[in-house]
């Protein structure tokens, strides 16, 4: 795992964990690995591929030139102007080896540059290790262009494809292609047709890239392909599938304009239909918005946020549904580059998350339980609510991001009130008789409401899997409810906008558990947040945040209480 020189504090949503049948990832942005910006392995471990290589295999990038260097972090090498091509340019080339670590399994598409300045010489230091070269370094300018190329690049990955393979002389021409040549192909459209540049600058620099990076005659291909793609761009005569035929023909369709996977597609179009899909596509395409919750645990108010934003000349939206969160479109860089993380006053936080926490409403002397914790996000807030009165245990099956949630409340200065557990949770509640009085389930999840904000996800994700996590769902259910005291509350809640992972679990939870009823959740969330069932949902074309779930259940107070917490 990628770990950060200082800890800052940047929590995602804590469903996405490791499950059995993939390699998973991380949650705080403070580590990195292939996988959804996952969160709670709260039950699962699976053996995890050591932090020294970010890179793929040689053998997995045919034909590609690559440099045998030394081993090391990528800035452990001295600079020499022997491997210096100056007339690369480095975003590009940055990029370039940025989707081949995402592509090959050892990087993820990161919207949020947690390293600041020190990351544009890591990243020049995969550039040399890769490529063999070299470009002039990365100043901030192209950061924010190797954030947004990658992003956009990995997010439109099934168009562009499809435009490429179009434009190739013929179908295997495309399937036989060297992994480095298509990616630098997959940046010069994605430059052309999404970002608008002058097209002559991009068939230019991409072509360089290309000849230096493989050989002449790889530069030869981009500039004819690019060319072509020009030419079609200008006539407006892109080729581009017609929605029409069956379901199916129309969600293939629909995919590749779209640039989702088509089981998605197909399974959206059945729940709400296509126009529905369509808007839910779009946004999953566009610009992510990031939330700042301000730490009221160490005296921080919204107002000392603000005031700290306007000073960084970051523009902000206040949060219409929580007080203590503000919305950013822009400029999320510049606030972790001032510190503001690092020293606590604020975390990165979505407000789809700090919902979660208001159904579970924690109030002073309460005893809770976060039962898929880290990477943190919730158990700090919950624990700012308490206002050093009671407790919040955290449990998570990864001790190495336990430890990192545990320095965070340190950060924000909830330490008082969070201890933190290794353990299964399915063997914890077995093995203890602990009873609580609110209980949040936060369970690993497929993360279908927070695509706009992770990039290649959508392509981590197959049908198949679902099935083995509504598994683990109900596993985790089960485990969670035996952690409750008579009258407490069991909140189970998801980042995702699928039924199946949702409404279906707490109505199959209920129909195994008659002594848990659900209690509606009016007066803890909006009222536009609120399913007909008493659940809250929020949907990210209606209310422009991540799409989350939590229905909140209440436990009878006749069951049999063996040993509640003091």
């Amino acid at each position: 795992m990628l770990t950060t020189q200082f800890h800052i504090t940047i929590f995602y949503p804590s469903h996405l964990s490791r499950i059995p049948f993939m390699a998973k990832m991380v949650g705080a942005v403070t580590s990195y690995s292939h996988f959804p910006l996952s969160s709670s392995v709260c039950a699962l471990s699976a053996p995890r591929k050591s932090s020294s290589t970010f890179f793929p295999p040689l053998a997995s990038i045919p034909n590609a030139r690559i440099s045998h260097r030394a081993a090391g972090p990528p800035g452990s090498r001295k600079k020499t102007s022997d491997n210096l091509i100056a007339e690369i340019s480095p975003h590009r080339a940055a990029s370039a080896v940025r989707l081949l670590r995402i592509e090959h399994g050892d990087a993820f598409a990161d919207l949020l540059n947690e390293k600041g300045r020190n990351s544009a010489e890591n990243e020049m230091g995969y550039v040399e290790r890769t490529l063999g070269f070299r470009t002039r370094d990365l100043d901030d300018r192209d950061m924010r262009l190797v954030t947004e190329i990658v992003g956009g690049t990995v997010r439109w990955r099934r168009y562009l494809d499809h435009l490429i393979m179009s434009l190739c002389s013929e179908e295997k021409m495309f399937r036989d292609m060297e992994p480095l040549l298509l990616q630098v192909l997959r940046i010069g459209f994605y430059e052309i047709i999404k970002l608008g540049m002058p097209p002559y600058a991009v068939v230019d620099e991409n072509v360089k890239l290309a000849k230096r990076a493989l050989r002449p005659g790889a530069g030869n291909l981009v500039n004819g392909i690019l060319r072509k793609l020009v030419s079609l761009k200008e006539t407006d005569s892109l080729p581009l599938p017609k929605v029409a035929g069956d379901d199916r023909a129309q969600a293939r369709a629909l995919a590749i304009i779209h640039s989702h996977p088509v089981w998605m597609v197909r399974r959206w179009m059945k729940f709400w239909g296509i126009e529905e899909s369509v808007r839910l596509m779009n946004w999953n395409n566009s610009d992510p918005c990031f939330g700042l919750r301000v730490n009221t645990a160490k005296g921080y108010t919204r107002n000392d946020l603000v005031n700290r934003l306007k000073s960084l000349k970051v523009p902000h939206e206040l949060s219409t549904f929580l007080e203590d969160f503000v919305r950013l479109q822009t400029g999320m860089q510049t606030v972790i580059q001032a510190g503001l993380l690092k020293e606590g006053i604020c975390s990165v936080q979505d407000e789809s998350a700090g919902l979660v926490v208001s159904v579970v409403n924690p109030q002073p002397g309460d005893t809770i339980v976060d039962c898929c914790a880290a990477p943190g996000g919730k158990t700090l807030f919950m624990a700012s609510r308490l206002k050093s009165q009671g407790m919040v245990l955290a449990i998570d099956v990864n001790k190495g991001r336990l430890r990192i949630l545990k320095e965070a409340s340190r950060s924000h200065n909830v330490n008082d009130v969070v201890t933190t557990t290794n353990a299964d949770l399915r063997l914890y509640a077995e093995k203890h008789n602990l009873k609580f009085d609110k209980v949040l389930l936060d369970a690993p999840c497929s993360g279908l409401g927070v695509l706009s904000k992770r990039a290649d996800l959508r392509w981590n994700r197959r049908l198949e899997d679902l099935e083995q996590l509504m598994n683990l769902q109900d596993e985790l259910f089960n485990a969670a409810s035996m952690l409750v005291k008579p009258g407490g509350v069991l909140v189970y809640s998801t980042c995702s906008i699928d039924p199946a992972e949702n409404e279906e679990r707490v109505s199959a939870f209920l129909l195994r558990h008659p002594e848990f009823v659900v209690q509606p959740v009016h007066g803890f969330v909006p009222p536009d947040c609120i399913t007909e069932k008493g659940y809250y949902f929020s949907n990210p074309v209606k209310h422009h945040i991540d799409g989350s779930f939590a229905a909140r259940l209440v436990k009878s107070s006749r069951s049999t209480c063996q040993k509640p917490i003091p």
